[in-house]
């Protein structure tokens, strides 16, 4: 079968473009044959004129294909067979000129093991409307990334984060480090040959915001707390905290929910995965700062992604069971999952940007 991606609600069309970054004053975490750390991002934005620009897929050839056998190991409801994944086409279109203007920027980062393509939907959604969106992996920890030249890197880190304080620690200190690169690189494309003159300067840097899934989450929260070029993040549901170092102990606050933060953050969640360590991380830092926080009822962690889209389709065709699809994201209908999420994110960065 082939799956279906939501369109884009707002006035504008949208563009995509590949950006390979490399940032040379750091080792890859995960891979010491590979020299400085790569990232890649996709940039999608408001389009003045898409004639004769091709529509992006969802997931390349290749990275379609590593997805195939990859991702239904991380996520066990997903079917093994009788998808396509090669065949979903998104709603961006390769290289289209940029819409002139001063458009707000916002970074995005994936949750653990997911790819970037997978926070499609949003990102088209929030083009549409005005915004420059950079979403980027973390290779190494992401299924599957492809790079220039059709080079795939799949995941290789040593061990399951999950279950290991120290690796844990280590892969939030990377997803951090690389959003700190990528907001170096944001800051100094106008005079970079790296992206299309036209893009560069569409950038507001005095706009920049940023929101992620999951670690993703966590990730905005944190890189909120550090860097003061971040003007607001939404964490859609990322754990603030470390894994406990003994069995039976609560892992140590991240900073930003032991200090707080000064600067607008949302903490959108679902009524499917609150458990205690969600309240007592995510109500640390309601305490401390001006944080708020909003729940989606009868969903599921990752309807925040393209999953929640994905899922009703697959049950739909008798390629996933009704319970897998309420524990991936639960059984709201999409078109409101869709809905509330659009509203959410919109409202949040609309007010605060």
């Amino acid at each position: 079968m082939t799956l279906r991606l939501p369109e884009p609600s707002g006035p504008h069309a949208v563009g995509v473009i590949a950006l390979h970054l490399v940032d040379p004053s750091r080792n890859d975490p995960w891979d010491s044959g590979i020299d400085g750390r790569e990232l890649m991002v996709s940039a999608f934005y408001p389009a003045r004129d898409v004639r004769g620009c091709p529509v992006a897929p969802h997931l390349t050839p290749a990275a379609a294909e590593a997805f195939a056998v990859i991702d239904p190991v991380a996520h066990p409801e997903l079917p093994t067979e009788g998808v396509d994944w090669a065949a979903t086409r998104s709603h961006s279109h390769v290289g289209a000129p940029v819409l002139p203007g001063r458009w707000p920027v916002l970074l995005h980062s994936p949750g653990g093991a997911d790819p970037r393509t997978f926070g499609t939907g949003l990102a088209e959604e929030l083009a549409s409307r005005g915004h420059v969106v950079l979403s980027f992996d973390h290779p190494g920890e992401t299924t599957e990334v492809e790079f220039p030249g059709g080079r795939l890197r799949t995941i290789s880190m040593p061990g399951d984060p999950r279950a290991d304080p120290q690796l844990f620690r280590r892969m939030l200190a990377t997803r951090v480090a690389d959003t700190r690169f990528v907001l170096d690189a944001v800051t100094e494309l106008p005079g970079s040959d790296a992206v299309p003159e036209d893009l560069a300067r569409a950038l507001d840097v005095t706009r920049i915001g940023m929101y992620g899934h999951s670690a993703g989450g966590a990730t905005a929260a944190e890189a909120l707390y550090e860097d003061s070029r971040l003007k607001a993040a939404i964490n859609l549901e990322g754990y603030l905290d470390l894994l406990p170092e003994r069995p039976g102990e609560d892992g140590a606050l991240l900073p930003v929910a032991e200090h707080g933060v000064d600067r607008p953050l949302l903490l959108l969640g679902t009524d499917g995965f609150r458990d205690e360590r969600f309240e007592r991380t995510w109500r640390a830092v309601l305490d401390r700062g001006s944080a708020c926080w909003e729940q989606l009822a009868d969903a599921n962690h990752w309807v925040f992604t393209d999953h929640g889209v994905v899922a009703p389709q697959l049950q739909a065709a008798g390629l996933m069971s009704e319970e897998d699809r309420i524990r991936l994201v639960g059984a709201i209908d999409p078109a409101d999952s869709v809905r509330a999420i659009r509203h959410h994110v919109l409202g949040f960065f609309a007010e605060n940007l």
